[in-house]
């Protein structure tokens, strides 16, 4: 499978999880090649709205570029939702990281798996759910 068909079934994987637990949950056509910033998923509740820029990788470490960053941030500002990076590395639930949380190389942004272990939340916790409440 292409990298571009496994994010694309990764998206897919979060937004049945968003809508099965009580969220609204689209993705957005085209994120990433539009002229506007664009994220990934747009999901909300009552409560809250939450922008997600979602990355696969087969490795360990994750790289952003300051473009991937600024646009996450500038859609979520003017929409007025979070900014979450989800990234799923393989073998491991999805993380969530805020896009404070995400190291700066100098060169570029990395997540790595150690990092998003650290100070990632896992889907149920975004969620603001426990395990035992999430349906699958």
């Amino acid at each position: 499978m292409n990298t571009k068909a496994k994010g694309s079934k990764g998206e897919r994987e979060l937004i049945h999880f968003f809508n099965q637990n009580g969220w609204s949950a689209i993705r957005a056509a085209g994120s990433g090649s539009q002229r506007y910033p664009s994220p990934d998923i747009l999901a909300g509740n009552a409560m809250r709205r939450v922008a997600i820029e979602c990355k696969v990788t087969a490795e360990t470490k994750k790289y952003l570029y300051d473009e991937d960053i600024e646009q996450l941030r500038a859609f979520s500002t003017q929409f007025g939702a979070e900014g979450w990076f989800g990234v799923k590395f393989p073998s491991q639930p999805w993380y969530f990281l805020m896009l404070e949380d995400i190291e700066n190389t100098g060169k570029c942004w990395a997540i790595s798996l150690e990092l998003a272990r650290r100070k990632g939340l896992t889907v149920e916790e975004l969620l603001g759910k426990s395990s035992l409440e999430i349906k699958q």
